[in-house]
């Protein structure tokens, strides 16, 4: 006697269709978004390397952008001080507003949060344009006035388990706060706040309307004109010089290899800190 066969019902047999098809497709806009990534890398790299040396890292930009050498050491100074100094204000404040929201809320949650939501959406130009309307136009161009336009920083919350555990438990929402959430939300800060650094460093058009730049002279004072790496990476880019434009590109490589430090960086110091405060 035969067994009888089985068949998949016709509705079975269109729901693996579908998930064959929709399969597909999301394996094939993976494979373009890691094409189209691999071919910028790859291009930027094989025009950066022809212009980059170590001298590139250590000297300034020529007088004369019609000159072959010179580096963007001043750009890459710059880019640390304005991006530091953005953190510095930045995270504190959105450490503080993020335990607002979560910890204690209210009626001001609500506005917060919806200005917050704003905020992540609006154009970075019309961030350096508030802040030039609001700081450069009474104090003139810095690389302070730049740092305001960065101070962007994005938090993680913690799981609600931990924070009403250690309610129960006695400890008071001030303690609650400080010993629970924030240990348990750290390695996630710490990879936020390295990464939003990493983005910021890259930023452009803020820094057009602040910090404005200071193509020959390397600035320690955040209160002076102060020159960035993209900044000199779009100056240069736009120039109809054949040097100034490989300048440009060996920038554009030390930006993506900052920045992918800085990403490792915040990778391997977010996993230490989750494993030892498991």
């Amino acid at each position: 006697m035969m067994a009888p066969s089985f068949r998949p019902l016709p509705s079975l047999r269109r729901r693996r269709a579908k998930n064959a098809v929709l399969t597909g497709l999301l394996v094939s806009a993976i494979a373009i978004a890691i094409g189209v990534l691999s071919w910028v890398l790859l291009f930027v790299a094989i025009q950066g390397f022809s212009a980059i040396s170590p001298s590139f890292l250590a000297s300034n930009p020529p007088g004369n952008p019609s000159a072959a050498g010179g580096g963007f050491f001043n750009g890459i100074v710059g880019s640390f001080i304005v991006v530091g100094i953005a953190a510095v204000i930045a995270m504190p404040l959105g450490i503080g507003a993020a335990i607002y929201l979560v910890e204690y809320g209210g009626r001001l949650a609500g506005a917060i949060r919806f200005v917050n939501d704003v905020l992540i959406g609006i154009p970075t130009i019309v961030t350096g344009a508030f802040v030039y309307a609001i700081w450069v136009t009474r104090f003139g161009f810095s690389g302070f006035a730049g740092s305001l336009a960065l101070a962007v920083v994005i938090l993680p919350l913690v799981p609600n388990e931990l924070r009403e555990g250690s309610l129960a438990l006695g400890a008071t929402r001030s303690q609650t706060v400080l010993r629970i959430c924030l240990p348990a939300a750290l390695p996630g800060i710490i990879t936020g706040g390295m990464l939003a650094v990493a983005r910021a460093m890259g930023e452009t058009a803020p820094l057009l309307l602040t910090a404005l730049g200071n193509e020959l002279f390397t600035e320690l004072n955040p209160l002076n004109r102060m020159e960035t790496l993209s900044l000199q990476i779009f100056n240069n880019a736009f120039t109809g010089f054949q040097q100034a434009q490989a300048r440009a590109w060996a920038g554009a490589l030390t930006l993506i290899a900052i920045v992918l430090i800085l990403t490792v960086v915040a990778r391997f110091f977010g996993r230490r800190v989750r494993t030892a405060n498991p």
